[in-house]
């Protein structure tokens, strides 16, 4: 495994490397969910290469860029056995003095997430699309646990005709059901007890939804209800909308994505599931 510090020095190596090249990229601090895109490119490419980026222009001013967790070695470490690069780029070489050059998707970044977090998914965009145009991957891999980002990042590619491929890879979970996230190591003890609660209430919304259930406010209220029921846990929404388009719905007619963001303390938590 080589690791590489700049975008000129990846470039001295990118003609060497065998195609087809699977990319993941991280903000580090890897978990299982991580190593689960990883060992996915590994099995799909030839050449597998991972970049550990704690992008600052995906965070908000109130948000927690300065405590992000990091480990540089354990992160490497973990990758030892599946990865051929590690790019580790500098946010200085990222975003030089100056700097002002962004891509912006609009539509689907207009609420969820986006609405919660103004400029986030510009973040998203214009370093995912940096990172394509240095990495210069044939497949690139994403969970589906970022189930908005992930439509943003195919929009993207999509409409920009980038010429890769992107692959969704399913939601990694503890043994409770929770959503493995690096921001799970933010939770105390009885804080990460009370977490569970999101999944609970993703789940109810399958259980619904196997019932017969296809009354879309019928299932935000019930999922509300459980999430309040837990003292530690604040709502910041819950939503039942179109797998494509991001709108909400009231009727469940074709696949729904069921998403939440929930406070457990001053941890911001999200998780989600797709119905149908």
């Amino acid at each position: 495994m080589k690791t590489v510090e700049t975008i000129a020095g990846y470039r001295e190596i990118r003609s060497q490397l065998y195609e087809p090249i699977g990319f993941v990229p991280t903000m580090g601090y890897l978990h299982e969910g991580h190593l689960s895109l990883v060992k996915r490119a590994r099995e799909e490419n030839r050449t597998v290469v991972v970049s550990i980026f704690v992008n600052p222009t995906q965070f908000g001013p109130d948000e927690d860029l300065k405590n992000y967790p990091r480990d540089k070695q354990r992160d490497l470490y973990m990758l030892e056995s599946y990865t051929d690069i590690v790019f580790l780029p500098s946010a200085e070489e990222f975003y030089t003095s100056g700097y002002n050059s962004w891509v912006d998707i609009e539509g689907i970044t207009d609420v969820l997430e986006g609405a919660r977090r103004p400029g986030h998914f510009r973040g998203v965009a214009t370093v995912c699309t940096k990172l394509f145009n240095i990495v210069q991957p044939t497949r690139a891999y994403f969970a589906q646990k970022d189930a908005q980002q992930l439509l943003v990042i195919k929009k993207m590619v999509r409409e920009l005709n980038m010429p890769l491929e992107i692959v969704a890879c399913p939601t990694i979970r503890e043994q409770d059901g929770l959503a493995m996230s690096s921001r799970n190591t933010y939770l105390n003890q009885e804080q990460r007890q009370a977490a569970k609660v999101l999944y609970k209430a993703l789940k109810l919304s399958e259980e619904l939804y196997s019932d017969g259930e296809r009354d879309a406010n019928t299932i935000r209220r019930r999922m509300t209800e459980l999430i309040e029921a837990e003292p530690l846990a604040e709502i910041d929404y819950v939503s039942v909308a179109n797998a494509e388009s991001l709108q909400e719905l009231d009727k469940i007619s074709d696949k729904a994505l069921v998403s939440l963001a929930v406070n457990i303390g001053r941890t911001r938590l999200i998780d989600n599931v797709v119905l149908g």
